[in-house]
């Protein structure tokens, strides 16, 4: 297909949609021996509740698992997961892969290689420090959290410093705190650091898409044209 057709059965909203409205608990978009990623305890435990059961994260739940290091304990809406579960096999079988997915229908990015981790043609060497090198989008797939809080995800065609496992090194947090002042904290009014704007990057383990660069960033609170402005 033409990578810059939108593919509207691909959307994450009509998987959203769908599995929101099913009022039925106990179904799975898989069989229960063959999902189509590996499931932790916490995930299938999410998958036999419903929204109705689950506690959504506060600020200050986030706040606590983000300096901790606990982000394996962030969690979708028990829908969420399910609608991501089908909405993930479906990308498997539509785009060999989520990557491909985000690079042709979120992104827009052609990558140099095919194969590994993407390279890009670049306006600037430093990750974050021109506007053509990263993209700011909505996370379509966000955790579930209070309301007023927003799930963003930024990409960047130039990979972040980090060490074996994939955690930022020194240099990494820094150039990372750096463009989440400038970008994010400064522009949401932030006057004390984490009331208004957390952030994070998972380690290779967590990340979902590993061959493209990205971190989360949490807001709350923040005007609805600021938000649009980050993701125009």
């Amino acid at each position: 297909m033409d990578q810059h057709a939108v593919d509207v059965e691909s959307q994450p909203l009509a998987f959203q949609s769908r599995w929101t409205a099913n009022s039925d608990p106990t179904a799975l978009p898989f069989p229960r021996d063959n999902p189509p990623f590996a499931l932790t305890a916490v995930d299938w435990h999410q998958l036999s509740i419903t929204d109705d059961q689950f506690t959504p994260h506060t600020w200050e739940n986030v706040h606590h698992l983000i300096s901790t290091g606990q982000l394996d304990e962030l969690k979708r809406w028990p829908s969420f997961l399910k609608a991501y579960l089908a909405w993930t096999a479906h990308i498997k079988a539509k785009y060999d892969s989520a990557t491909q997915y985000i690079l042709q229908q979120r992104l827009f990015w052609e990558p140099l290689n095919a194969t590994g981790s993407f390279k890009f043609e670049l306006a600037n060497e430093t990750p974050f420090a021109d506007p053509a090198d990263y993209r700011i989008i909505k996370n379509d797939w966000t955790y579930a959290v209070t309301e007023g809080i927003s799930h963003i995800v930024v990409w960047s065609k130039k990979p972040l410093p980090v060490d074996e496992v994939g955690a930022l090194t020194q240099e990494g947090r820094r150039i990372v705190e750096d463009f989440v002042k400038r970008e994010f904290r400064d522009k949401a009014g932030e006057e004390v650091e984490g009331t208004k704007v957390q952030w994070f990057k998972n380690t290779t383990i967590l990340q979902s898409v590993r061959a493209l660069e990205h971190i989360h960033v949490l807001t709350r609170d923040v005007d609805e044209e600021v938000l649009r402005q980050w993701m125009n």
